[in-house]
């Protein structure tokens, strides 16, 4: 399994905007892409700004590029998530996932 990860900033103002078009607009588009199994936002208040990570998981690299497109390595963001936030990162990491401990 693959773990794509990637962070965004936001104003504490615009933060509920980004975690809202994640829930909804993300989490749609996602749950269409083979091989698409799961997701994670993260988030955390640090003074006047709103760090959010997102880990998202698919079965293997050619199902992220199936989501992600030929340069898997591209953040992918709607415009939505471009009005939310204030900066973000271009580049996308992947981890393989070494262990998954189900609850």
């Amino acid at each position: 399994m693959i773990a794509r990860v990637w962070r965004g900033w936001a104003s504490a103002e615009k933060a509920d905007d980004y975690q809202r078009h994640y829930e909804s607009d993300v989490a749609e588009h996602l749950r269409q892409v083979p091989g698409f199994r799961g997701a994670r936002l993260l988030r955390r208040q640090d003074g006047d700004e709103v760090t959010f990570t997102s880990v998202t998981f698919f079965a293997s690299m050619d199902d992220v590029r199936g989501f992600a497109g030929e340069d898997p390595e591209q953040a992918v963001l709607e415009d939505a998530a471009r009005r939310a936030l204030t900066r973000w990162e271009d580049r996308v990491a992947h981890h393989e996932v070494a262990v998954d401990l189900p609850l």
